[in-house]
């Protein structure tokens, strides 16, 4: 018997249709991977599995798990926890800030057995099991790092031993040696239980390397499913072989990622045909003629594309090289020299004697895992922290401490550098229009700031200007990544700080927005200064990268030299971290 058996599964808001026609099968010990861009179905999907939809969504069709209809809502609640448990995608929102680990943990138990979980050794047991210490337990999770977070939430989700584990984007922030850890331990998990896995991503390469069986979803419509190694050496849907195709190889530096133009479109508008129809390069006019049923195209491979698989293979290409990066000889626009920052009560330097040089026009690369001093050293370039020791050069001006600088001394600086932040839904506020943040950021930095001027810079970031009178709620994530970039350029900047700009986007989204990156360099002259832990997308837009670890530069270089023949071991750790599409990535 199946653990998980899904049929024509649907999801509904009133009269609109979000997801249909889901069939899924998942037996005790097998994975599954569902993937696509964000706003494909996949969340809504395993929601719906699990019979946790927002307020106002429902369900159709049937799910049964374990033998239990999840339609029926009574018998459904008791077994989430002790069979079936979902692992979210950002621990920090959901775990309790304001309550320790341990007492979070033994949440997961009928309030009658908290007590004796916490006095009985099994929090200590089941932090161990997600590697990590007993004294996790007295702690709140802002103590804890991403990494240490996500190994509470998944301890969390494992608390009550369940038969099926669904995890939704479980590592899509976090930085690659992390990211391989997790999913190691998730396996390593899984083969000591006979647990089912049901994976979300929008990476096909972690999907590839993780789950048996993959199933390609698109405007919460299957489109492609079948082994993961038939999938993967013999893609059947133009969509699956361009999401692929926009993954940033590792090994060489290519003119421009195939990204796959436009966005996912509604359900509802796409129900009388192929829905990838109208942004897939290889469109001809049978793909509108009407709904497209999933088809066998080989032995365990279905598809929902109305052409033979043959005449598909190998039509959407990789993209051509160009020459590989190099260094310039031009003067220093950034300089930062033997830098240290330590905060009050820590017990070491987040930044520790760290020295680096950007130059004007040029791509610079800071690569490293969570807490390696990347994020502290960009705000203190910027002037968001003050560093403890050593001395930053902007533009040959000393702004080691920029709160000792004048308002007159700032106000041209600000126009020199600004900064892109990881997270763009928090760094705009929500509830201010698209058009009312560009406007502010104008004016703040004496630039015209009238409504011309505001969609001058959504031109800029190709943005329609329409999305002016929008919100940020009303935004896709690489929408809202663009509007932070073009309020970013409101000054006209020299240097452009890119925290972690592009790590929580899918694939083909972050490929637009590398190539937007470097777009704007090319056009504007415009000098970066890239923060990621990804080396495949630091190799797509870097000449020049610092690696750094526990707060101290510990190898630079040219990118295509370092990345290719790294000298340290640590960067060496970076290199072999990077997700492959093969499941030895994960094998210790």
């Amino acid at each position: 018997m199946s653990l998980l058996q899904v049929r024509d599964l649907s999801v509904h808001l009133s009269d609109r249709t979000l997801v249909s026609g889901i069939e899924l099968d998942l037996a005790p010990g097998e994975s599954l991977a569902l993937v696509g861009e964000s706003g494909s179905g996949k969340s809504l999907t395993s929601r719906a599995i699990i019979g946790l939809l927002p307020s106002g969504l429902a369900a159709g069709g049937s799910v049964t798990i374990n033998g239990v209809p999840m339609n029926d809502r009574g018998r459904a609640r008791t077994i989430r926890g002790p069979v079936v448990s979902l692992l979210m995608q950002d621990p920090f929102t959901m775990l309790n800030p304001l309550k320790r680990v341990g007492v979070q943990l033994a949440d997961a138990f009928p309030r009658s057995e908290r007590r004796r979980v916490q006095s009985s050794g099994e929090i200590a047991r089941r932090l161990a099991e997600v590697g990590l210490e007993p004294d996790v337990a007295a702690r709140f999770p802002f103590q804890l790092s991403g990494g240490m977070r996500q190994r509470v939430a998944l301890a969390a989700a494992l608390m009550r031993d369940p038969q099926l584990l669904i995890a939704d984007e479980p590592t899509t922030a976090l930085d690659v040696t992390v990211q391989r850890d997790v999913l190691r331990l998730i396996a390593d998990l899984q083969r000591q239980r006979g647990m089912g896995f049901l994976l979300i991503t929008h990476d096909l390469r972690v999907a590839f390397s993780v789950c048996e069986r993959i199933v390609v979803l698109y405007a919460g419509k299957m489109l492609e499913a079948g082994p993961a190694k038939l999938v993967r050496e013999s893609t059947a849907h133009p969509y699956t072989n361009a999401l692929l195709s926009a993954e940033p190889p590792m090994d060489r530096r290519v003119a421009g990622l195939r990204s796959v133009a436009g966005a996912v479109p509604r359900h509802d508008d796409v129900a009388d045909q192929c829905p990838f129809a109208a942004r897939c390069p290889l469109v001809i006019d049978e793909c509108w003629a009407g709904p497209v049923e999933l088809r066998r195209v080989e032995a365990s491979h279905w598809t929902a594309c109305i052409r033979p698989a043959d005449a598909m293979r190998g039509r959407i290409v990789a993209p051509s090289e160009e020459d590989d990066s190099t260094r310039g000889s031009g003067p220093a626009l950034l300089s930062v020299s033997h830098l240290g920052k330590t905060f009050g009560g820590a017990s070491r330097a987040a930044v520790a004697d760290a020295t680096l040089q950007v130059r004007e026009g040029e791509s610079v690369g800071l690569v490293g895992g969570s807490g390696s001093g990347k994020t502290t050293l960009a705000r203190c370039v910027v002037g968001l922290e003050t560093p403890s020791d050593g001395a930053i050069e902007l533009d040959g001006v000393d702004v080691t401490s920029w709160t000792r600088l004048s308002r007159v001394q700032r106000r041209p600086l600000r126009r020199t550098v600004q900064m892109v932040f990881q997270d763009p839904y928090s760094s705009l506020n929500p509830m201010r229009t698209v058009g009312n943040t560009l406007r502010e950021a104008l004016a703040a930095v004496g630039e015209p700031s009238g409504r011309d001027a505001a969609k001058r810079l959504l031109e800029l970031v190709h943005l329609p200007q329409e999305m002016a009178e929008k919100r940020p709620p009303a935004l896709s994530g690489g929408e809202r990544q663009r509007v932070a970039i073009a309020r970013a350029l409101a000054g006209n900047p020299r240097l452009l700080v890119c925290d972690e700009s592009v790590s929580a986007l899918d694939v083909s989204v972050q490929a637009q927005i590398i190539d937007l990156l470097r777009e704007l360099r090319r056009e504007m002259g415009m000098a970066l200064l890239f923060i990621a832990h990804d080396l495949a997308v630091v190799r797509q837009v870097c000449d020049y990268v610092y690696v750094m670890e526990r707060g101290a530069i510990v190898e630079s270089g040219v990118a295509s030299e370092v990345l290719s023949m790294p000298r340290h071991e640590y960067t060496k750790a970076l290199l072999q971290s990077v997700p492959r599409d093969d499941p030895s990535w994960i094998c210790r």
